[in-house]
Formats: C-alpha cells, sequence, structure tokens
C-alpha cells in the first residue's frame, strides 16, 4: 500500500469524499460499489462481482479458449479475471484498454470478422489483438467483458465464434442475477 499524501475529514453525516485524482486513476465511477476492509485500519477496495464468481468464469474461459482454439479473457469492468490458453501470469490483473472500457459502457461488441479494417488492442499495455469482445450485463448492469484474442492460428468460422461468445456472456450475466 503506498501513501498518496492527501488527507480528508469524515464530515458531520460519515462521508468522505475520495479525490478526483484518485477515482480516476482507480476508475472509481459515481454508483460503483466498494467493499470495506477493517484491521487497524479502513481499506476500501473496488467490489467486483466477477470477482465472485471467479470459479465459473475460469471454467468457462477454458471451455471457450479450448473450442474455439483461440486464447480468452474474462474481464470485470476494469481488470482481467480469469485467462485461458495463454499464459495467465502475463494477463492476470491486467488492466483492460480504455477502448474495452468504451465498448463495455456502450454496450456494444467488437468482431474483427465485420470490422476488419480497425484493429482493437483490449487489454492496456500489451499487444494482443481482440478478435471479440462482447460486454457480461447482469440485471441491465455492465459487469465485465469476454474477450477472444487472436492468436497465429487460422480464426475459426465467423457465426461458430460469434454465436459462442455471445452466448458465453450472456451465460455469465445470468449466474450474476441467480
Amino acid at each position: 500500500m503506498k501513501a498518496t499524501g492527501i488527507v480528508r475529514r469524515i464530515d458531520e453525516l460519515g462521508r468522505i469524499v475520495i479525490p478526483k485524482e484518485i477515482r480516476r486513476t482507480l476508475r472509481i465511477r459515481e454508483g460503483d460499489p466498494l467493499e470495506i476492509y477493517t484491521d487497524s485500519s479502513v481499506i476500501f477496495k473496488k467490489y467486483s462481482v466477477m470477482g465472485e464468481l471467479s470459479q465459473i468464469s475460469s471454467a468457462y474461459a477454458e471451455i471457450l479458449s479450448r473450442t474455439l482454439e483461440l486464447p480468452v479473457l474474462i474481464s470485470d469492468r476494469d481488470h482481467v479475471v480469469s485467462v485461458a490458453g495463454i499464459p495467465k501470469r502475463e494477463f492476470s490483473e491486467r488492466r483492460v484498454s480504455k477502448a474495452t472500457e468504451d465498448l463495455m459502457e456502450s454496450r456494444g461488441h467488437f468482431s474483427c470478422y465485420s470490422e476488419k479494417n480497425k484493429i482493437m488492442f483490449p487489454i492496456e499495455g500489451m499487444d494482443n489483438e481482440g478478435a471479440l469482445i462482447f460486454p457480461i450485463i447482469a440485471g441491465g448492469d455492465i459487469c465485465g467483458s469476454i474477450i477472444v484474442l487472436k492468436s497465429s492460428k487460422t480464426l475459426p468460422s465467423e457465426s461458430l465464434a460469434t454465436t459462442l461468445t455471445k452466448i458465453s456472456a450472456e451465460y455469465i450475466g445470468r449466474q450474476i442475477e441467480d
């Protein structure tokens, strides 16, 4: 944990304002849930419902990766939470790119099949191209995304890859709702 040098006072209602710079850096938006941890101090951590489903998302990423024979990542709104088909160490906990974040916010999807001239780099600091990206939506809220990366192998048929990725995002969304 590193000190920011910023000090805030609690108001009469017990509230504290998280400075704009910190909210921007950590991508905390209005309405985002924060988990509170206590020990000898108080720690706020951004809550991720996808983190709660890490076993399900990891298994689903593995199945989808084997079926498509492509690397698959599952993210919450900010970070990669599950990795399959490529070394986990390289991608686990990496931030999604601004382009991926904007895609999720717009509730849109990306397909390299239909957008042949557009290159999408879904993870910050990584030069792996995205093949498909679908948002995971539960109860009307965006919870994350399924990201299928390109690899040196030939891409599977558009209809198969798109359908499986879309269904996967919908399935995980349903698991969150239940």
